[in-house]
């Protein structure tokens, strides 16, 4: 059999980090360990039934038995629409400001190409969502790293952004509630930042991944709720948090009209928009009761609260967070992230990620997943007081 070597393009992608940690899991598990697997962010909860039912009765329309529009149904715009004007005040065009997409994550991956050259500065919070770095390895871009740092409440600073640096970026990714530290920006922040991009003409793409999951009466503001904010960026938003749909890979990117646009003629060279019938359910998802999102909301709330008194009791000082499903640990000193990930999984069958694998500075830190249940994650602390590290 011939061997075809793979493209530079290719080999010049990041390593996935998670790949070497899902191989560690395997082996421990195969061995007939008792893994708790805090390490990813898979949510843990099934898809709320009448979503799965609006699939099975979609799924017989022959209507979606045939290629579906190439930029997606019309019907899921609108339906995007009224959910970003009933839970955001946001008005969008469905037209013109709202892009269908094959999960976040594939929108946040192609936006460096739709709208950077080869050469072009692309700025990516650090620590971060390692898949920003994979579209910017793509684009033929260059990469500038804004530290998000415990002090800032990790947001990041403009001000500390270079002139060279600025004068040369043309997209910047925010995340908030953010992987992985779990942080919520503020409105203020969000004015910030339209003000900071327009000066500087950058794009903002908005990672609002974990929008649906804020604690203590908190709701996460939506970047667009900012005045300015749709002439200067986008907001990319998917169903896989807020309604357990991580599976059916269904998203969207609402904003910027020249950005959707961009976003919409590349995906025409790529594919054939989602099959008709989970348009259909996605529409459901946005439109019907949202009683499932604040059940699921209280569920990650309580979670985070055993999960963290719990480590509370065995001497571990750490922070809530007030958003995401996600704990930003910070490790005990004398160890990195890698050492002490490496011995709570060998030791504890505990499996947390390193922070260093979010970025340079997420050294220090390791990040704890809230998709397990209350007594599993009580259980996950016990056997990380055994380990006499606290």
């Amino acid at each position: 059999m011939v061997h075809y070597p793979s493209s530079d393009l290719l080999k010049e992608l990041p390593k996935q980090f998670f790949a070497s940690l899902v191989q560690k899991v395997g082996k421990l598990t195969a061995e007939g360990h008792d893994i708790i697997n805090l390490g990813q962010g898979n949510p843990d909860l099934p898809t709320p039934p009448h979503i799965v039912k609006a699939l099975q009765e979609a799924a017989v329309n022959p209507l979606h038995h045939k290629y579906s529009p190439f930029r997606g149904h019309m019907f899921l715009k609108e339906a995007v629409a009224t959910f970003y004007e009933r839970e955001y005040g946001v008005k969008l065009d469905p037209a013109t400001e709202v892009a269908v997409l094959f999960g976040g994550k594939a929108g946040l991956v192609v936006l460096p190409s739709c709208l950077c050259n080869p050469g072009d500065t692309v700025l990516v919070p650090d620590p971060g969502y390692p898949d920003y770095w994979s579209g910017i390895t793509l684009s033929r871009t260059e990469m500038h790293t804004m530290p998000l740092l415990e002090e800032n409440q990790f947001l990041p600073v403009y001000e500390d952004i270079p002139s060279t640096v600025s004068e040369k970026a043309k997209l910047m990714f925010l995340n908030y509630p953010n992987n992985p530290t779990g942080a919520v920006a503020t409105p203020e922040f969000f004015e910030k930042t339209v003000s900071w991009a327009g000066e500087n003409e950058v794009c903002v793409v908005h990672d609002f991944a974990y929008g649906a999951i804020g604690f203590d009466g908190v709701k996460p503001p939506s970047f667009l709720q900012t005045e300015g904010a749709k002439d200067i960026g986008v907001e990319i938003y998917t169903l896989s948090k807020t309604f357990n749909m991580a599976g059916w890979r269904v998203g969207f990117a609402v904003g910027n009209k020249s950005v959707i646009e961009a976003l919409e003629l590349y995906q025409d060279h790529m594919y054939v928009s989602l099959f008709g019938a989970v348009q259909e359910a996605a529409a459901t998802a946005l439109l019907e009761s949202q009683d499932c999102v604040h059940e699921l909301r209280a569920t990650y709330e309580s979670r985070r609260n055993v999960f963290i008194s719990s480590l509370h009791d065995i001497g571990w000082e750490v922070q809530s967070p007030p958003g995401s499903f996600f704990a930003w640990l910070k490790v005990p000193e004398g160890l990195t992230s890698q050492e002490f990930s490496d011995i709570l999984m060998e030791k504890a069958h505990v499996v947390v990620a390193p922070g260093v694998g979010f970025g340079t500075h997420g050294e220090g830190y390791v990040r704890a997943g809230l998709l397990t249940s209350e007594e599993r994650l009580r259980e996950a602390a016990e056997r990380i007081k055994r380990t006499s590290l606290f």
